[in-house]
Formats: structure tokens, sequence, C-alpha cells
């Protein structure tokens, strides 16, 4: 792996290990998502502590932290193979950040972000998968866990094997952190899109 390659991967996975919902709890003067509602740094536990306005901010924080060192790195010339690794390396560092003790949040948000620099026809059409999934069902873990099933097909249709690797991997990864979820969806008490905040599972972090 070149220098500059290696350079890129590191620093991506430092920008990814960066908590927008951590930073924008801090900043709005709210409690830790740590140690509040499901302890998960995401933007449903940000909705959850400090309301709408709150969690839209964390949640396109998330997301533009994926599309940033992805573009960078396109502007700069990489590859697709090196696009894959920027990708990768700004996911996980969302998943496991080294700031935080490697206690992050599930990636949903950064990995459509990714996706939006590498392939913004995938990524709209996943949001459109996620959003008709959630009107129908109600369950927003649901609704992502559909769209990490779909992103390996629909990024193949749209970018044949460019990206195919990356995409299979984070969605394994997307799959693998809503394993909770998952099972509250199989026992029938995962909470659905609008229940009362009092009533939500300390399981329900989608991002």
């Amino acid at each position: 792996m070149h220098l500059d390659i290696l350079l890129g991967v590191v620093l991506s996975y430092l920008f990814g290990s960066i908590s927008s919902a951590i930073a924008v709890c801090k900043l709005m003067g709210l409690a830790d998502p740590r140690t509040q509602g499901s302890k998960n740094p995401g933007a449903t536990n940000v909705l959850r502590i400090g309301g709408k306005k709150a969690a839209i901010i964390a949640l396109l924080g998330d997301t533009i932290k994926g599309v940033i060192p992805v573009l960078l790195a396109k502007f700069y010339g990489f590859n697709a193979m090196e696009l894959n690794w920027i990708a990768l390396a700004v996911f996980f560092g969302h998943l496991y950040p080294i700031y935080f003790r490697f206690q992050g949040g599930k990636g949903v948000a950064t990995a459509l972000g990714c996706l939006l620099a590498l392939s913004w026809p995938t990524a709209l059409c996943l949001l459109a998968i996620w959003l008709l999934t959630a009107l129908l069902f109600r369950y927003s873990s649901l609704a992502a866990l559909v769209a990490a099933v779909f992103a390996p097909v629909v990024l193949w249709f749209f970018t044949k094997t460019d990206y195919l690797w990356a995409g299979c991997i984070m969605s394994i990864f997307l799959i693998y952190r809503h394993k909770k979820n998952i099972w509250n969806l199989l026992q029938g008490q995962e909470s659905k899109i609008g229940a009362s905040a009092a009533r939500q599972a300390p399981t329900l972090d989608k991002f």
C-alpha cells in the first residue's frame, strides 16, 4: 500500500472516529448519550435525549462525515480500489472510534454518506428502500436491515464491481450491529417509529 493511501486510510479512520452525537449533545448542553437512554452515541438516542433538532444535526453530521473523506480522495485522484479502503476506514471509525474506547454507533448514516460520495444513485436508491420499508412497517431498524441486504445488489447494478466489496463488508457489519434489534423484531418487542421515548427499549439506536 502506497504512503498516500495509507495516510488517507489513517486520516479517514480518525475523522470517522469523531462522534457527531457526542459533539452535538455537548455543544447543546445535553446529557452525554453514552450515559443516557440506550447509552449508544447515535442519532436515535440523541432524539430521545434532546429532541428532533439535536437528532437531525447529529444525523447530518454522521452522513457528512462519510461524504467528506471519500470526496477528498476522489479529488486527489484515488482509484476505485483505494476509494473502497477510504470508505471502510471512515465507516469503521464510526463503529469503533479510537477517541471513545472503540464504542461507536451502528453506522447507517455514515455508510449512507460514503455511498453518496462513491455512487450517489446507489445511495438514493437505498434511501428510497429505507423510506418505503419504514413507511410500510414503521420499524426504523427493519428499514436499515432491508437497505443493508439490498446494498450489494444496488451497488452492483450501478457500479458493477468497483465498490462492491466495500459495500458487502459494510452491509455485513450493519446487520451485525443490529443483532439486538433483530432479536427484538423476532420477539415482537421492537418499538415502532413514533413510539414515545418512555416506551423505547434501550437497544433501538439505528445510526
